[in-house]
């Protein structure tokens, strides 16, 4: 049995995790020693929570509870900017690959559950999709060789990683305002036990729009691979279990359209990976 681990919160508004069973039910997890699947993270606990798992238990409906993120207490959210060679072609600037990783904080106030949607805030219209792979950190270290760096990784799963456009270009040096705003982004479907590289090196990620195909690249072309983000970031910050790094997304976001194409209430914007799975959300205002 694949175990794909989700954080939900019940009719009651009580916070629980658990495995998916099926597709349409989950069996609660949430009645042992830990907290949440952060805490499993922290204690780096994946084999034990994973023989808690009674495949016959069906405890929920997935339709009758929230989708929270995955992990809703994570360590550091840090993020890859301009990782796949088109992306960077993106600003025209004739530069060629970069030396050095762009990288970014994001807070998890952002984020919301898989089937949840992004809300679009009233201070701007453009709203910004970015499909997008996250590593969870399982073992913690500083100056990982990148020789070791799989081995460091616990868990995956998927990200939109929503953008407000032009809160981006508010600064000179950064863009932690247009990647932060409340509920602006997603996690999900699911959170997924780490089994090797095949999980996510070589393997295509899409994002599509209202059906249509956006962002389409293969993770084999990223200029930083997964081994070397892992490297780079544990040069000069400690990595913690629970730790997580979106790794960057591919060309097609809506700003390189001519003209820019944001989403809109009622759009619904998939993020795929085949080896993980689909993560589908809507857009909504937000509420006065």
């Amino acid at each position: 049995m694949t175990m794909r681990y989700v954080s939900f919160e019940t009719s009651q508004g009580l916070p629980k995790f658990g495995a998916m069973v099926g597709e349409e039910h989950i069996c609660d997890l949430s009645e042992g020693e830990w907290l949440d699947l952060s805490d499993v993270a922290e204690d780096v606990a994946w084999d034990a929570l994973a023989a808690s798992v009674d495949p016959e238990r069906r405890d929920f409906a997935v339709a009758d509870v929230r989708m929270l993120p995955p992990l809703t207490r994570p360590g550091k959210i840090l993020c890859v900017g301009v990782n796949y060679p088109d992306r960077n072609a993106e600003y025209k600037d004739g530069s060629g690959a970069p030396q050095y990783m762009s990288l970014f904080p994001r807070f998890i106030d952002g984020f919301n559950g898989p089937g949840e949607s992004l809300i679009r805030p009233p201070e701007s219209e453009q709203l910004d999709y970015e499909g997008e792979i996250v590593i969870v950190i399982g073992q913690g270290g500083r100056r990982i060789p990148e020789a070791e760096a799989y081995d460091h990784i616990a868990a995956v799963t998927l990200c939109n990683e929503g953008t407000i456009r032009d809160w981006v270009r508010h600064a000179k040096f950064n863009v932690t305002q247009g990647k932060n705003w409340d509920r602006s982004a997603a996690m999900g479907p699911w959170l997924m036990p780490f089994t090797g590289p095949d999980m996510i090196h070589g393997v295509t990620l899409e994002t599509r729009v209202n059906g249509e195909v956006r962002q389409h690249d293969n993770t084999a072309n990223m200029i930083f691979g997964f081994p070397k983000i892992i490297n780079y970031i544990s040069t000069f910050t400690t990595l913690h279990p629970g730790d997580m790094i979106i790794t960057g997304t591919p060309t097609g976001a809506g700003a390189r359209f001519d003209p820019p194409i944001w989403l809109r209430p009622g759009d619904v914007v998939e993020v795929e990976v085949p080896t993980i799975g689909i993560l589908r959300n809507g857009i909504e205002d937000e509420a006065p």
